[in-house]
């Protein structure tokens, strides 16, 4: 077990922790009102809202169970790999998913595996997390990457559940953020027996912060299977291309759609007929990025409203989940989006694995060390900004060699990390076990 901090540390972090269970507590009326404002805004469902309560919408299985929380639909995708190992080990348990988001709620709804089921995460309110924790009582918790919500970790550690932190991630930035109340961080870190850290950097600043128990075994993203994608619905994308140049701009937040329509503005006349494909991070924001678009003169092709793509089609916008799988084995260039924004990027790995070139703006902290690697494979480049990144473009369409180049390395950079589930599993071993053989 990790050890607590020193007496004097605790005693701050506690008051701390007090404030903010006490200040969650009474904020009731605020908190119902932010729902509300989700519900109206669409982002929450409202079939399922209670869940966001800690009320269950569907009966408990029986036998132990192993929770699993992930913030999103990337960090969920990230875990199903190891869902499936789970499952295959230890036939004795369930997983049960909670994720914040309605888009990974949705994916998790295709995705997930028999002995797999998913419902949202409850708000952090004490009375909430208790209620969540009494009707599911985990016999095991997995927390991935980075979301730490304080009332929930320390009502879990109350309650005995042993915690877990896998594919830890930790920036710069948010180490800096943490370091303000480092003893409350310390406190939060201490619910876990195991730390697994994506990468030695990332070990290291969350020891600075008190975290023990650390091991580094990778990223979890590298280990993913392919993105799925159906035969039908491919071939049906396949033909409605058929020749025509074409990349892909995928996971793109505000402000990085209006620099995709900038570079297929800029290469249109050396391309006449060429197609971007554009998937937004979050497509919900698909009638903002249609309208910025064709008010540059853009004509627009919409997934959600079933268009066709024709001849006259400049931007296909997938604005739909589960869509990557297909754009990326159809486009032979992609670029990243949550990169030229200091976002700190989305998954590359994804892309490389697909066999696409891979390309990336300057903000991608979250996958520094993967872009390194594919850099230094010649899989992947990193453009500086919106004129770089139509130059790069560019280049790879006017060179179908290089191109190809550039995908074999990044499909063959990406297969060689699916060692990490591996260790991850050895890690985990403890903590499974002591699940399969718990009373639930």
């Amino acid at each position: 077990m990790i050890a607590d901090n020193p007496p004097a540390n605790r005693g701050n972090a506690t008051f701390a922790s007090s404030l903010y269970r006490g200040v969650t507590t009474v904020g009731l009326p605020l908190v119902e009102l932010l729902l509300q404002r989700r519900l109206m805004r669409g982002k929450e469902e409202p079939s399922r809202i209670d869940e966001r309560r800690g009320i269950p919408s569907i009966q408990r299985p029986s036998g132990p169970i192993v929770w699993i929380h992930a913030a999103s639909i990337g960090e969920a995708q990230s875990v199903l790999v190891l869902i499936e190992r789970i499952l295959r080990i230890a036939p004795e348990l369930n997983i049960l998913m909670t994720t914040g988001t309605i888009t990974s709620a949705r994916i998790m709804s295709e995705r997930l595996p028999p002995r797999a089921i998913h419902q949202y995460v409850p708000v952090d309110r004490v009375a909430w997390v208790r209620r969540f924790l009494e009707y599911w009582r985990p016999a095991a918790a997995l927390w991935v990457e980075s979301e730490l919500w304080p009332n929930l970790l320390l009502e879990s550690r109350r309650a005995g559940i042993p915690m877990a932190l896998v594919n830890a991630r930790m920036s710069e930035r948010s180490r800096t953020s943490w370091g303000r109340a480092p003893r409350v961080a310390g406190e939060l870190l201490s619910c876990f027996s195991t730390i697994l850290a994506q990468d030695q950097e990332i070990a290291t600043r969350l020891e600075a912060l008190g975290a023990r128990n650390v091991s580094v075994t990778g990223n979890l993203k590298l280990a993913a299977a392919p993105l799925p994608a159906t035969a039908a619905s491919l071939i049906e994308l396949q033909d409605a291309i058929g020749g025509r140049p074409t990349w892909v701009a995928a996971s793109t937040h505000r402000g990085e759609e209006d620099t995709v329509g900038n570079v297929h503005a800029g290469l249109a006349g050396r391309y006449p007929d060429l197609l971007t494909l554009l998937a937004p991070r979050h497509p919900q924001r698909g009638d903002e990025v249609e309208l910025a678009l064709t008010k540059s003169g853009l004509s627009v092709a919409r997934w959600s409203r079933g268009d066709a793509i024709t001849p006259d089609t400049n931007i296909y916008l997938a604005d739909g989940t589960g869509l990557l799988g297909q754009l990326y084995r159809v486009a032979p260039i992609a670029f990243i989006g949550g990169s030229l924004i200091p976002h700190g990027g989305q998954n590359i790995l994804e892309a490389a694995l697909l066999r696409c070139a891979v390309l990336y703006g300057p903000h991608i902290d979250n996958f520094r060390s993967i872009a390194n690697e594919l850099q230094a494979a010649g899989a992947g480049r990193e453009v500086v900004d919106g004129e770089d990144l139509q130059r790069a473009v560019g280049e790879l369409l006017g060179s179908p060699e290089r191109t190809t180049a550039m995908a074999d390395a990044a499909a063959g950079a990406a297969s060689r990390k699916q060692e990490v589930i591996d260790l991850v599993m050895r890690r985990l071993q403890p903590l499974i076990a002591n699940a399969v053989t718990s009373t639930s």
